[in-house]
């Protein structure tokens, strides 16, 4: 039985790892590696225990830090366990400093590397993701796509062997527990707010919690917004709004600041929300996935489909353009559902079993 390295960090792969490590399981020797970059309970653990992810087999404790001196202690911690393990292949996950090191420490060990979520771009070496996204598709050896635009990007990169459109993993816990998050209702009734009639926020992108006139044009927008607003507030964030001296922007009956929630939490609270406010990429996608519109508070996203099919509004930290596309919200009829139909994590499963022979 051939072995597999999953190595995981944040928690957007934890949830990917949820849906890709029972398929691995059935036909690979796996070994979970947690570099340690989300380290909190409600960053890290709690994904674990609520999607029954075994525990890793490895976790490096690297913690936060300098990128660079985070990477560079997630590769020197990484390599002893692949001289020990010997791993027939490195599975990454998306576009954190933990996939980057990953990589890097994969091509070093002539190691076959496997990218899930490949071939995304935002175009702008300014932002970390993508230059981690850069790294880890110049050295991967299996490229899984989540989308026709990934494909294409690496088609542009002139990458054209071992490129396959899979579908999104993410899209195969949602399908799987569908019911679960829909009936979740207790969840609205803990904070007494009603489907279809709250918004749903967050924001943690480096670009917005490091700048704080963007964090300023971001919060400004809250007051003018007459729906509640449960705010899943980044560890981050919160210690840039303090930072900046912003937390009387917070002060407002109807925003509820809330530590960040588990999968199904988030889930319940995304399906049910008349509109999410978000930078990040991965509830950008859920809330295609549920039908719900989403204000994009970044300036830019790999999620393009979402965008050209009107599902998503690209605004950036801009307070006018973010309420202009609030007041001008109508619900799309398109919905192509590109990101598949549930059953990523068995492709990634069967080529990975014919390639690594």
């Amino acid at each position: 039985m051939k072995k597999v390295l999953s190595v995981v960090g944040a928690r957007p792969q934890f949830i990917k790892l949820a849906a890709l490590s029972p398929e691995l399981r059935r036909s690979f020797d796996e070994k979970i590696v947690h570099t340690g970059q989300h380290y909190d309970v409600e960053m890290s653990q709690s994904f674990f225990d609520e999607l029954c992810i075994p525990n890793p087999d490895y976790n490096l404790e690297v913690g936060s830090g300098k990128p660079c001196w985070q990477m560079g202690t997630m590769m020197m911690r990484l390599e002893e366990i692949v001289e020990k393990e010997q791993p027939d292949c490195i599975v990454v996950f998306g576009d954190t400093n933990s996939t980057a090191a990953a990589a890097i420490v994969a091509a070093r060990y002539c190691i076959r590397l496997a990218h899930v979520e490949a071939g995304l771009r935002e175009f702008d070496k300014s932002i970390p993701e993508e230059t981690n996204k850069l790294i880890t598709d110049s050295l991967a050896d299996f490229y899984f796509c989540p989308s026709d635009t990934g494909v294409k990007n690496l088609h542009d990169m002139g990458i054209h062997k071992h490129v396959y459109n899979v579908g999104d993993v993410m899209i195969d816990l949602l399908v799987k527990y569908g019911q679960k998050i829909n009936e979740n209702l207790t969840l609205l009734s803990n904070y007494g707010i009603e489907k279809g009639k709250y918004i749903f926020m967050t924001c943690h992108r480096a670009a917005n919690t490091d700048d704080s006139e963007n964090l300023r044009e971001i919060l400004s927008v809250l007051p003018n917004l007459s729906l509640p607003i449960v705010f899943a507030m980044h560890p981050r964030t919160m210690r840039a709004i303090e930072h900046a001296g912003l937390e009387k922007m917070l002060a407002l009956p109807h925003v509820k600041i809330v530590p960040p929630m588990g999968y199904f939490d988030s889930q319940t609270m995304i399906h049910h929300a008349s509109f999410v406010l978000t930078d990040s990429g991965g509830v950008t996608k859920e809330a295609y996935f549920h039908r719900v519109q989403g204000i994009l508070l970044d300036t830019q996203t790999e999620w393009v489909e979402t965008v050209e099919e009107g599902w998503n509004i690209q605004c950036g930290p801009h307070r006018d353009r973010i309420l202009e596309a609030i007041a001008h919200l109508q619900k799309p009829t398109a919905h192509r559902q590109f990101l598949g139909e549930g059953n990523a994590s068995k492709k990634i499963t069967e080529i990975l079993l014919h390639g690594l022979k």
